[in-house]
């Protein structure tokens, strides 16, 4: 459609709104409110089979997708065997999660996990709610079936450096100078690590990609000499070398382009999923928590289109029908975002969603909360109805309302991107809780999802 002019190219997306939302009004499941999480998952129970369940989001700010993922994730726990639970967030600040829930010293949820810049995006009391009923959850199990909370991201290069030298600083003093001495190359980049990028683009500074990668070499070579000391303290420092080594990387090629720095990012997620479920064993099954354009087909969005892929599309290309991904959207309400990088969170409302978006034609349902199954094969008439390629909005931790079209829209085929959709007509910011303040990269930095 690119030889169309705006407005010939907004009708056609257009057509055929009426006639897709009477085929989701005829095909949908209605949803109770999320504040009852053991009806609202009833819903979910069809999913129960795959070994990775996706759940995505349209916003990092919307407190009803926090919920939904809540109680989806609840139900697959409780009934269905799943063990991991894996979001966008820095491994680092996770695992001081994941310790809480698991009831391993040292662990909180305290002001000091989630401190930089989103703070609501998991600092906020949906997360909380369900961090707490997941360390109940925990304490009726034996240590080695609990339940794991970990995080996915790439961000974290001053905290994974950190959490290496500790290690090592305990285990093998040896090997901790020379990690020392290796790390010292990122030194003037760790607290400012797109720094480093914009220094080696200007020639200002020689790469550390070496000193990285030798690293991580040396430590995987002694896998087997430490993972017997205490292998899970191994595992979560072999994965903090690991996202050094990919950060390194990532600030590296920051200022070549977006596509190539998202696909670093969303093959390193993947990767860190794949480690999760290989050391958990033959019974390991995962829910991600992600933004929609992270855990959706991107091959069937625009960001495929021009040549970057995501989570989403590596999991089902490895893992096929056992994978499962659930998109999230809404039309209108408010959110919690900022205006710009590192900038106030504010409560932001959230404009009605455009008529050529996919938004649009859930709304016309008129149905308040409701569930498709993209994925029916038995109704093929509801997915030619949405393959019409339309809008589909994605707020991060960003949200400029002024400029929507150009910064929150991209083109999608709905049924090709996801297996199912949650649709929520209006929702609220999440409840940020009170955080101490850290200086650093944010974790989104640059995409805002």
């Amino acid at each position: 459609m690119s030889d169309l002019s705006y407005t010939d190219a907004e009708q056609v997306r257009a057509e055929g709104a009426a006639e897709a939302a009477a085929l989701v009004r005829s095909a949908c499941v209605h949803l109770p409110p999320p504040e009852r999480p053991d009806i609202f998952a009833d819903a979910f129970d069809r999913f129960a089979g795959a070994r990775i369940v996706l759940l995505g989001e349209a916003t990092h700010g919307t407190a009803e997708f926090y919920q939904v993922r809540a109680a989806i994730t609840q139900r697959l726990i409780e009934r269905h065997g799943f063990n991991i639970v894996a979001v966008e967030a820095d491994w680092p600040d996770a695992g001081r999660i994941d310790r809480h829930v698991r009831l391993m010293q040292p662990g909180t949820y305290d002001e000091q996990a989630f401190a930089r810049f989103p703070t609501w995006m998991w600092r906020n009391e949906e997360v909380a709610a369900f961090v707490e009923w997941l360390r109940r959850h925990n304490e009726g199990l034996s240590v080695a079936n609990r339940i794991e909370f970990r995080g996915l991201d790439v961000y974290s290069l001053r905290g994974s450096i950190a959490a290496v030298l500790d290690y090592l600083g305990k285990v093998d003093p040896p090997a901790a100078k020379r990690a020392r001495q290796r790390y010292g190359c990122l030194t003037p980049w760790q607290r400012e690590p797109s720094s480093y990028g914009r220094a080696l683009t200007m020639s200002e500074h020689d790469s550390c990609e070496e000193e990285v990668v030798a690293q991580l070499r040396e430590m995987l070579g002694r896998r087997l000499e430490y993972a017997a000391k205490d292998g899970e303290a191994f595992f979560d420092a072999a994965q903090n070398a690991r996202i050094v080594q990919a950060a390194e990387h990532y600030y590296r090629i920051m200022y070549r382009g977006s596509t190539e720095s998202w696909n670093l990012r969303d093959r390193h997620m993947f990767d860190t999923l794949r480690h999760l479920l290989r050391a958990r064993g033959p019974g390991a099954k995962a829910v991600v928590w992600a933004h929609n354009s992270h855990v959706g087909n991107a091959a069937a969005t625009a960001m495929g289109w021009q040549g970057e892929f995501n989570i989403g599309e590596l999991c089902k290309t490895a893992y096929d029908d056992e994978a499962v991904s659930i998109g999230f959207g809404t039309d209108r309400g408010t959110v919690a975002a900022a205006d710009d990088w590192d900038g106030e969170m504010w409560v932001k409302k959230v404009v009605p969603a455009r008529s050529d978006s996919y938004e649009r034609v859930f709304r016309q349902t008129g149905i308040a909360r409701l569930l498709t199954y993209l994925a029916d094969p038995h109704r093929q008439d509801l997915r030619q109805a949405l393959s019409r390629p339309r809008l589909e909005r994605a707020i991060g931790v960003i949200y400029r309302p002024e400029t929507e079209l150009y910064s929150h829209y991209f083109e999608a085929v709905l049924p090709e991107q996801f297996d199912a959709f949650v649709w929520f007509e209006e929702t609220g910011a999440v409840t940020p809780l009170p955080t101490a303040a850290r200086q650093g990269m944010p974790e989104t930095y640059p995409f805002g999802v």
